[in-house]
């Protein structure tokens, strides 16, 4: 399996400075700030990258679960929200949200449900951050 690698460089102090982010593969590139941090500026962050990164695992992840137990999957749609607050030091990512949708012709909720549960546990982002409460709000559509 290769190993997946990302840049990143700040210049300057935490207040006034700014950064960029780099995906290795070039599929994307941008801005970040305290601003698009801890408000609401323009650009992106460490928490919106991650969120990412735990939606498109989740999402190909309960795919490959439906799958594997006989189903089609018509479409998974998965938001991730990471919440960051201060905490005494600093800050902390303090939860994580999975919203998910997922189209799967003829499966019942109940096997649903038990597929997405295992998912949540079993995602390579979900296991990287099990330091952090993670909630499933799975739905059928």
């Amino acid at each position: 399996m290769p190993t997946r690698i990302s840049d990143a460089e700040w210049k300057g102090d935490l207040k006034a400075g700014k950064g960029s982010v780099k995906l290795g593969s070039g599929a994307f590139e941008g801005q970040y700030n305290f601003s698009s941090r801890f408000e609401s500026g323009v650009g992106t962050n460490p928490e919106e990258l991650i969120a990412a990164a735990h939606a498109a695992c989740f999402s190909m992840a309960l795919a490959a679960g439906l799958s594997g137990a006989g189903h089609t999957v018509d479409s998974v749609h998965t938001t991730a929200k990471v919440k960051v607050d201060p905490v005494s030091g600093g800050f902390e990512i303090t939860s994580i949200q999975l919203v998910t949708e997922a189209k799967v012709p003829g499966i019942d909720k109940g096997a649903f449900d038990e597929i997405a549960a295992a998912t949540k546990e079993g995602c390579p982002v979900s296991k990287a951050l099990k330091a952090v409460p993670i909630s499933l709000d799975a739905k059928l559509v």
